[in-house]
């Protein structure tokens, strides 16, 4: 099975060049603003691609999903799995996405660290083999560009206990895009804009 995995496109999805293979995964943060506009060009677009199952979580710059949420989700093609806080099967392989990430500004789906955030994270059913989350765990592809570790403790903390995962995809801090190996799990950062959003980058094929 092979997987595709895309984040952070802030609206220049029509310029990515998106390889084939059997799972779109996008990790959040297709929009630059968070505007229907925004959502209704990304979903038409993204549900053109022709893989046979398309993922999607929403990030911390996709606003409406949690502002205006029921005119957001009704934009969702039913091409697309738009998940949120949910799971879904794919042949052998047990999906689940979320969209939080650590509190930062007035973004969207920021919580605080701690038992705000974990009562998200322990939603995470023990026989998720694919976690897709905007937020990237601590210490696993979360340096910024200063040089400073900025992913969530609590997510690492509960994926400890997921010993059925073999991918997790996430994105949100573009400069540590890439692929990381950890006893049977595949991490990626799959961020595709650069820092400062210009630079494209090409999505991360894994396969399982």
């Amino acid at each position: 099975m092979r997987l595709v995995c895309f984040s952070d496109t802030h609206g220049s999805h029509h310029d990515i060049s998106v390889p084939l293979g059997d799972i779109a995964i996008h990790a959040g943060d297709f929009t630059r603003t968070g505007s229907i506009c925004e959502v209704k060009d990304f979903i038409t677009w993204y549900a053109k691609l022709p893989h046979k199952y398309k993922v999607l979580i929403a990030g911390n710059h996709d606003k409406c999903f949690e502002t205006d949420k029921e005119a957001a989700l009704s934009l969702i093609s039913p091409d697309i799995l738009y998940l949120e806080d949910s799971g879904v099967q794919i042949e052998n392989f047990y999906v689940w996405g979320s969209p939080y990430t650590p509190r930062f500004l007035n973004w969207a789906f920021g919580k605080q660290r701690g038992e705000e955030i974990l009562y998200h994270w322990r939603k995470i059913p023990l026989q998720t083999s694919i976690l897709v989350t905007h937020a990237p765990p601590k210490n696993i592809l979360d340096t910024t560009h200063k040089g400073k570790r900025v992913g969530c403790q609590d997510l690492a903390d509960v994926l400890e206990a997921l010993t059925s995962l073999r991918l997790h995809v996430f994105g949100h801090i573009h400069e540590a895009r890439g692929i990381h190996k950890q006893r049977d799990c595949i991490f990626v950062n799959a961020s595709v804009l650069d820092q400062k959003y210009k630079k494209i980058i090409s999505p991360i094929t894994v396969d399982l």
